[in-house]
């Protein structure tokens, strides 16, 4: 089984791997035409690949199409599980919109950037002159009801299921819990209930290699965002383990036309 990524740090692992520089996507164009699979490609890539070339791509063209901004991504999550959306408005940035946001949502409440990631973006408002700041630098107006909540849940989906998950625990006075923003990582008292979940709605979505953000707020759980290229920090050895995963989604999901594994294939192993 032939393989080629884009992104070598993400499958360093992997056997038969071939590293193809971004930019010559269309200069390599034969190798990733004999390839089995393609992993990792930029988002730029992705429609080449899959709609020109009719490449197999890692993550899916699911992950990436939904998982390229909040708009597409809480917009699918309606439609497969609206009860785990935090109540949202997605407006283009009118007077009209920012009075009717203004109006509908107390403060605070939670206005987001369409594309960001790691806690870049979102922004705690707290009156109408940090709305109306914020306004004047997004075109698209998303805006979330604010939950109470001192900590979220980072639940790593990966081929077919979930492969790990932990609280991301808040800094005191901050509304932020990413670790990249100085959230503290616990693994006690995982809810099932939030793992369950979020193999039912990633499966439904086609979505197979993401980290999901999802807050639990009194009975309830949300889903806040989800992150294709994910970070790992937060899991000992996750790498191999991500790399494990990903080799044993690729061997079960190849084409009909692909050659037999060789026996004699080392898979990745987890630590």
């Amino acid at each position: 089984m032939k393989l080629v990524t884009f992104q070598p740090l993400r499958t360093i692992g992997l056997p038969n791997v071939s590293y193809i520089k971004p930019e010559h996507l269309f200069k390599e164009k034969q190798a990733i035409v004999e390839a089995d699979w393609v992993l990792f490609p930029e988002y730029w890539q992705v429609n080449s690949l899959v709609y020109g070339l009719k490449k197999r791509i890692f993550p899916s063209i699911q992950s990436y199409h939904l998982g390229h901004n909040k708009i597409e991504m809480t917009r699918a999550l309606w439609t497969v599980c609206p009860e785990h959306v935090p109540y949202t408005q997605i407006l283009a940035n009118t007077e009209a919109h920012i009075e009717q946001i203004l109006e509908e949502f107390p403060f605070p409440f939670i206005a987001k950037e369409v594309r960001n990631s790691m806690g870049r973006g979102v922004f705690l408002i707290e009156s109408e002159a940090q709305f109306r700041d914020y306004a004047r630098h997004n075109d698209i107006l998303y805006v979330q009801e604010y939950l109470p909540i001192d900590r979220d849940l980072r639940i790593t989906f990966v081929g077919d299921e979930v492969i790990g998950a932990y609280w991301r625990v808040g800094r005191e006075g901050h509304y932020l819990n990413n670790v990249a923003q100085g959230g503290t990582i616990s693994f006690k008292h995982v809810p099932p209930d939030a793992i369950r979940l979020v193999e039912k709605v990633a499966k439904q979505l086609g979505i197979n290699h993401a980290g999901f953000d999802v807050a639990v707020a009194g009975d309830k759980l949300y889903f806040l965002e989800f992150n294709v290229l994910f970070g790992n920090m937060g899991f000992r050895d996750t790498q191999q383990l991500v790399e494990k995963k990903i080799w044993e989604y690729l061997v079960t999901h190849r084409s009909p036309d692909s050659p037999p594994i060789k026996p004699d294939t080392p898979a990745p192993r987890a630590s």
